[in-house]
């Protein structure tokens, strides 16, 4: 699997509420969730972001509540993958859970900028900045999370097994 796309770019501590601000958590719609993603921290996020975008972030994305509502505004917006230097675990194992890739790499996330074209695969975790030529090695996501990611969620790869 492979993901690739232009980067918006991110800082430290992006958390839920920026994400997905509370105001729009009466929705469970994610195209819904889509149309107001990263609003408070971005106004402009849901006018440029193009399918298989890629957002990239450095310290504790996916910070504060527990809300799935993140992962899933991020995925239905078209986002490819998110990387960060670290991630907060609940949001890891939401975005995991709702099939959206996520790849912690320090370097990686420190030197690509936004709007630079980056390139991963998940099969080996390279990162990979196409409009600089360098590349980096991320943590390559074990088979069963491919698997899940694949199948687009955990609810979906458990429907498929039975």
């Amino acid at each position: 699997m492979k993901a690739k796309g232009s980067v918006l770019k991110y800082g430290d501590n992006v958390d839920t509420d920026v994400i997905i601000p509370a105001r729009y958590l009466n929705s469970s719609d994610p195209e819904e969730l889509a149309s107001h993603c990263m609003e408070d921290i971005d106004r402009e996020f849901v006018k440029k972001v193009q399918k298989g975008d890629i957002i990239v972030a450095n310290k504790n994305f996916g910070c504060g509540s527990s809300r799935e509502h993140a992962p899933i505004a991020i995925k239905a917006a078209g986002i490819s993958c998110v990387i960060a230097e670290t991630f907060a675990r609940i949001f890891y194992r939401n975005a995991i859970n709702i099939g959206l890739p996520i790849i912690e790499c320090p370097e990686a996330a420190q030197e690509i900028e936004g709007g630079d074209v980056v390139e991963i695969d998940f099969d080996s975790g390279l990162i990979t900045d196409v409009t600089k030529g360098v590349s980096w090695q991320g943590q390559a996501f074990p088979e069963f999370m491919q698997k899940i990611i694949r199948a687009e969620g955990l609810i979906n790869y458990i429907n498929q097994k039975q």
